[in-house]
């Protein structure tokens, strides 16, 4: 008798693990979502390891809400099968986000150099780019009140035919021409330069995808060591409802 209640305390584990594993699946899929956005409307980021982890996020959110409906219909019908299969998929999925936290770590070691090369071949570009690419960078530098890659300098030769000119989103109130002849003025020109505060904003994004993916794991183990001891139990034969 105490066997048998003690699958059934398994049994009813195992169906709060995977409502768990559900609401960690979306949560998966909507951290996944917004780092994307994050590390795109910079526009700095051209190098296609950056969209790796939240992408690969996004999949296994997905992935990992289908799989914890698996998990409570193996877990309802007592079905050793479907357990099993359960175990094994939730596994894979841990090696999976593992995976992903160990490359958004290695590409947050990274991020000086891709976010400092974006910059400058923006600043670089911008005289010659269209209309939407100048908004683009205009709207960077305008959000995070920065100018240039390291600072407002970096535009020295490459805007207007004014000398020490800047684009206009470099103002600290941006007006039409407020940028001409102003580079060196720290009264009216954002003197930081954005590499710093877009290098900032991105780790912080990266590390979320890293903590979440580590305690979404750790509690999937969790997950499958109930399915494990549940396993055991119909195998035995014991009685769980």
């Amino acid at each position: 008798m105490g066997v048998e209640g003690r699958m059934k305390c398994v049994k009813h584990l195992l169906f709060f693990f995977n409502f768990i594993f559900w609401l960690c699946g979306l949560a998966l899929v909507v951290l996944g979502v917004l780092v994307q956005v994050a590390l795109h409307s910079t526009v700095v980021i051209n190098n296609v390891s950056a969209s790796s982890a939240p992408l690969v996020l996004i999949v296994v959110g997905v992935i990992v809400f289908f799989i914890a409906f698996f998990g409570c219909c193996g877990a309802w019908k007592e079905s050793y099968c479907m357990v099993t299969m359960f175990s094994i998929l939730l596994g894979l999925i841990i090696i999976t986000e593992i995976g992903a936290a160990i490359a958004g770590y290695v590409f947050r070691g990274k991020l000086t150099v891709i976010v400092h090369d974006g910059l400058n071949d923006m600043v670089t570009k911008y005289s010659n780019g269209t209309a939407e690419f100048k908004k683009a960078l205009d709207n960077l530098q305008v959000d995070l009140k920065c100018c240039g890659v390291t600072n407002a300098t970096d535009w020295k030769g490459k805007f207007g035919s004014v000398p020490d000119s800047v684009p206009d989103s470099c103002c600290i109130n941006v007006t039409a021409g407020c940028g001409q002849g102003a580079m060196g003025d720290a009264l009216k020109i954002h003197q930081t330069g954005c590499e710093t505060v877009v290098e900032k904003l991105l780790k912080k994004n990266i590390m979320w995808v890293i903590v979440a993916a580590l305690v979404i794991a750790f509690l999937q183990i969790m997950g499958i060591i109930f399915a494990c001891m549940l396993m055991g139990g119909i195998r035995s034969g014991y009685e769980v409802m």
